[in-house]
Order: C-alpha cells, then sequence, then structure tokens
C-alpha cells in the first residue's frame, strides 16, 4: 500500500491529487520552483521539496531532481499530473529504478504512445512526408506533449518553414523535446476522445465520450460528457477504436484517445498517456475519482469487469489569465479573489492572493457542472461564471459565458472552428453601463472622512475610468437627499455596495478596488487621473509589448533604418509557454529598436518604433 506520494507537477493538478490523497490517507509530497515557494500545491501539501530555478527545463523537467527529492523526502510513490515529464519513458523508468511505484502505465507503453508519431504508425497511419502545394491545409505539430503547444496551422508552403522553427522552439521550451511532424488538417471536425481504464489483471474500460471541439490556439476551452449528437454506430466504433489502441500497448492506469470527427468518420489522433485535463467530467458523469483509481491500480487492485453506469451530462470551462480580444495574451499580476457559487466544482491552483507568473501555463481553474441533462448542465454552468468573483488579470470568464450561450454550442453544432468563426462577436465589448457610475459613489463614500455624505460640496463630481479599452466619464451630484445622477435613482451606497434603481428597477452593485483597479460586478474598470500625463503620449508606429514575457528571437537583419513590410514578423515573445509575434503594424522604416534576445519585458514596454512610409 502507497504511504507517501510525489506528485511531480505544480498548480491545480498537484492540487487535485493531493485532495484525492487526503481522502485516502497517503501523505503528500510538493516539488516547487522558485517561482512556486509560496504557490499552492507548496502550501498544501505535507512537504514540499524546492527545484532551484523557475523556468520548466531547470526544475519541473528535471526527473533526477524529481526522483532525488522523493526519495529525499521518504516517498514511495510518483504521480505524474499532466504535461511536463507526464509522458516521458525515461522518467517514468527513473523512478522505478529508484524503488519507487509509478502511478501510470508502463515506460514501454507510454514510449509507444507518448510520440504521436509513434502512435499513428501502430494505428496504421502515417504522418505526412515532403509537403506539396495539394496538401494544404496542413498541421505542424509537435511529437511529444499536448496542450496545443507546438502547433501550428500553415495554409501557404512560404509558411512552412517559419511554422516549423516556431512549433520547434515552442515543444522544446514546453517539453523538452523538439521533434515536430506534419499533417492534413481537418476543417470543421469535432474533436472527439474517449476515457478509458486499464487494470494489470487485463480489464479496459472504456469511460464513455467526450467532446472538446471548443478550442483556441488548439488548446481546449470548453469539453463535455458524453459528446452530444454522436450516433451510436460512431459511438460504439470509438470505444472500440480506443480498446484496441490501450490493448496495443498491454496499457494500465488512465489515459485517453484522441479523435477528429468528420463527416461522420473518426480519425485517429493520438493517444494521452496520462490523465487528461478535462477528467473531471468523466468523474462527474460516471462517479468515479479518476486519480482514486489510478493509485489503486497501481497497488494491484483489480478493475470490476464493466465499468459504472454514467448518469447525466456534466461541462468543464477553463478559466485562462488571457485576453482572448488581444489575441489570446496571457495576462499576469495579483489574483485578488476568486470563487464560484455552490454547486459548481472548481479545481484550481490558485487562492486569493496568489501571484499569477510569466512562467507557466495561463490557467486559473476549471469550472465543472453536472446535471441529468445537457441543457441543465449548460444553463448551471453559464450561471455560475457569470456570477463568478474574478478579481485580478483580465481572464476570459466572459467568452465562456457566451461560448456557452451561443445557439451552436446549444445546439450541439460545434466544431474546431467555433473560435475562428465567432471570435470577434464573443468579444465584443459589453460592459453595464451603470458599472461606472457605481465605482464613482462607492469610491466618493469610501474617502469620505465621516463615512457619508453630508460633508462633501454640493457642486457636480466627475471620474473617469477606462472600461474595456473604451474611456468613460461619470457625473454625479451630492444633495441634502444624498447623491444623485441623470435618470437615475440612487438608493443606497457604502464602499462596497450600491444600490442603483433605473426605470423603476433596481440593482444591487458590489464593488472591490485594489489600487486603481475596480471591480463592479462582473465589470472591470480602471481608474484614471485626473489629469492625464503628457509624458505618456507615444510616438505614431510604436510597438508595445502586449503582455509580459522574454523576447525570445529578434528577426535576422533587423536594425534601426531598415525597410519593413505591413505585417512582417519582427520580434518574437515567450510567456506561459506560448510564443506570441509582434508584427509592423504597416510598412514603413524602422525608426527603434530597442528589443534584444532574453530581455524580460512588461506589458507597455516600448519594443520598437515603426514610422509609416
Amino acid at each position: 500500500m502507497i504511504q507517501t506520494l510525489l506528485v511531480a507537477n505544480r498548480g491545480e493538478i498537484a492540487c487535485r491529487i493531493f485532495r484525492t490523497c487526503a481522502d485516502l490517507g497517503i501523505r503528500t509530497v510538493a516539488v516547487f520552483s522558485d517561482a512556486d515557494e509560496h504557490a499552492l500545491h507548496t502550501r498544501l501539501a505535507d512537504t514540499a521539496v524546492r527545484l532551484p530555478g523557475a523556468a520548466p527545463a531547470d526544475t519541473y523537467l528535471r526527473g533526477d531532481l524529481i526522483v532525488r527529492a522523493a526519495l529525499t523526502a521518504g516517498a514511495d510513490a510518483v504521480h505524474p499530473g499532466y504535461g511536463f515529464l507526464s509522458e516521458h519513458p525515461g522518467f517514468a523508468r527513473d523512478v522505478l529504478a529508484a524503488g519507487l511505484t509509478w502511478i501510470g502505465p508502463s515506460p514501454e507503453a507510454i514510449e509507444a504512445m507518448a510520440s504521436k508519431t509513434r502512435a499513428k504508425r501502430l494505428m496504421g497511419l502515417e504522418p505526412l512526408g515532403e509537403v506539396t502545394q495539394g496538401d494544404l491545409p496542413v498541421l505542424v505539430k509537435a511529437a511529444a506533449g499536448g496542450g496545443g503547444r507546438g502547433m501550428r496551422v500553415v495554409r501557404r508552403l512560404d509558411e512552412l518553414p517559419a511554422a516549423l522553427e516556431g512549433a520547434r522552439a515552442e515543444a522544446a521550451s514546453a517539453f523538452g523535446d523538439g521533434e515536430v511532424f506534419v499533417e492534413p488538417y481537418i476543417e470543421r471536425g469535432r474533436h472527439i476522445e474517449v476515457q478509458i481504464l486499464a487494470d494489470t489483471h487485463g480489464t479496459v474500460w472504456p469511460l464513455g465520450t467526450r467532446d472538446c471541439s471548443l478550442q483556441r490556439r488548439h488548446q481546449k476551452v470548453v469539453e463535455e460528457a458524453p459528446a452530444p449528437g454522436l450516433p451510436d454506430r460512431l459511438a460504439n466504433e470509438l470505444r472500440a477504436l480506443a480498446v484496441r489502441a490501450a490493448r496495443s500497448v498491454s496499457y494500465v492506469g488512465a489515459g485517453t484517445v484522441e479523435f477528429l470527427v468528420a463527416d461522420g468518420r473518426a480519425h485517429f489522433l493520438e493517444m494521452n498517456t496520462r490523465l487528461q485535463v478535462e477528467h473531471p467530467v468523466t468523474e462527474a458523469v460516471f462517479g468515479l475519482d479518476l486519480v482514486a483509481e489510478q493509485i489503486r491500480i497501481a497497488e494491484g487492485r483489480a478493475l470490476e469487469k464493466d465499468p459504472p453506469r454514467p448518469r447525466g451530462h456534466a461541462i468543464e470551462a477553463r478559466l485562462y489569465a488571457e485576453d482572448p480580444a488581444r489575441d489570446w495574451a496571457p495576462q499576469t499580476g495579483t489574483l485578488h479573489r476568486i470563487a464560484v457559487p455552490p454547486g459548481v466544482r472548481l479545481d484550481t491552483g490558485y487562492t486569493d492572493g496568489d501571484t499569477i507568473g510569466v512562467h507557466y501555463d495561463p490557467m486559473l481553474a476549471k469550472a465543472v457542472a453536472h446535471a441529468p441533462t445537457r441543457a441543465e448542465a449548460i444553463r448551471r454552468l453559464a450561471g455560475a461564471l457569470e456570477a463568478a468573483v474574478l478579481h485580478g488579470p483580465v481572464t476570459n470568464r466572459d467568452l465562456l459565458v457566451r461560448s456557452l450561450r451561443h445557439e451552436e454550442f446549444t445546439g450541439g453544432r460545434m466544431d474546431t472552428g467555433f473560435y475562428d468563426r465567432h471570435l470577434p462577436a464573443l468579444t465584443a465589448p459589453a460592459p453595464d453601463p451603470h458599472a461606472p457610475l457605481a465605482a464613482a459613489l462607492a469610491d466618493a463614500h469610501g474617502r469620505s472622512r465621516f463615512g457619508g455624505w453630508r460633508n462633501l460640496p454640493a457642486r457636480p463630481q466627475s471620474k473617469r475610468y477606462e472600461v474595456a479599452g473604451q474611456e468613460v466619464e461619470v457625473r454625479y451630484r451630492h444633495t441634502r437627499q444624498g447623491p444623485a445622477a441623470d435618470g437615475v435613482r440612487v438608493v443606497r451606497v457604502d464602499a462596497g455596495t450600491v444600490v442603483l434603481e433605473v426605470d423603476g428597477v433596481r440593482r444591487t452593485f458590489e464593488v472591490a478596488r485594489y489600487g486603481d483597479q475596480v471591480y463592479v460586478d462582473g465589470t472591470r474598470l480602471t481608474a484614471l487621473p485626473r489629469f492625464p500625463d503628457p509624458a505618456a503620449q507615444l510616438a505614431p508606429g510604436s510597438l508595445l509589448a502586449p503582455m509580459p514575457g522574454t523576447v525570445v528571437r529578434v528577426a535576422e537583419g533587423l536594425a534601426e533604418g531598415a525597410a519593413v513590410a505591413a505585417g512582417q514578423p519582427l520580434i518574437w515573445l515567450e510567456a506561459m509557454k506560448m510564443q506570441h509575434q509582434i508584427s509592423a503594424p504597416a510598412a514603413g522604416v524602422l525608426a527603434a529598436l530597442h528589443a534584444e534576445p532574453g530581455q524580460q519585458v512588461e506589458p507597455g514596454l516600448l519594443l520598437a518604433v515603426v514610422r509609416p512610409e
């Protein structure tokens, strides 16, 4: 029996595994980088071991350090979580060679399936060799890892070399393996997968299907179980193929077989030899704890002959610290508060007051709703996300709510091109028009010396905010009866709550302030200074860092005075395991270049200036 388990991972998945270990009476060991010294997973574990450094290559991708940490802390088992070393056969071998129990499939099974190229050959498929015009569009894809990293869609042959180079660099940074391959890109397919669970006694459970079609940058955003609208014939075929893949490598533990479904046909993608981010929807539908089952299987326990019966429908949405309206740019800063209403499962690696840094994935949490029907699960999850308290960096919360309520999603007609078609509409600003007034009134009340209004002057007051990229000025007055504004009856005000009545409809606004950031229910505002700083004006053509990160590359030969074309890639930034390209906004001359490889940048830092022709 396992007594002490080390999780070779961080963040949300480490916290989720620790929760199950606590239920089973297993002691836990965390590993943490310098950037994660105060992270939630570090604080939750019974014991924590430092991995010196911050970059994944120096910490969570160092199998030798992790095995040493397990032995030093007295662990007798290692769980890899997902990502990092979870699909590295060499790491699994090192764990076993150290006399530790490995929570996962055999190194041989990982080796057979962890490389997508080898997995395809095992299933009788071959990647593309030399790409021709007739093969387009194609997908450049990392052979190792997952999570959408190291992937590029190529629609023109002249884009292929840059896509290969970018995918290799991103894959090497995220997984420690820069191997990539090319395969046909299927437009408007559905991403369907089958969860499997297998023991050491020959039993393999296919635990239903999941639909993971809503993706950005080939990374899943919304997942659900079971996959809606699949014909029984196709669902049975997918389950049979998944079992065949598992048996072909004598698989043990939890794994996932992924497919693209188009025109009623299933196209094998890969087998993930680990737990998936979206495993909670399967847990909800089948009433299982997949982590507990992984541990029991590693201890030699046999599964029942047949899996439990599925019940109801479950949907998961991933909350990311990113701005979907700005090319999904990752966001950093202090997460002041995170909470969702009761009745929805929240798996997270953060808690109030934690810092979101630049080194790791921008996922904040996963929210999961389970209900008797799909429609009820959608309503429950959308309502909970809408009511969630998220005070901190910009997130994709509004996008998730709108996605869940979109007619294509509610009708079960979504595919992997969903965001390509609908992103502008889903990210159009729609702030609450009365949020600035509520923010201004709460702020004035909070700054009043006596906590009321009677000692404030009666002259008109104004306050400026930035809301959804737009500057808004709000005006109000102080009267003997209290504050007043045109067209609005102010019912009650204090520093944290404002009650307004408009056309006879009364609403309560919850207000929270952290420095110049103000949150009014789900609306995020930035308080602006009364008099703008003239020094803040920038020259036309200024290119600013859209996010925090590291300059990993500057275009070859780029120097001040060089001519540049509109859309020409100039600078590459890396943040949260993803590379982002900054291009010339117009044809012109490079008037200034302040970026250099290895430079750490913050949002808004001037990187270059292109003087338009």
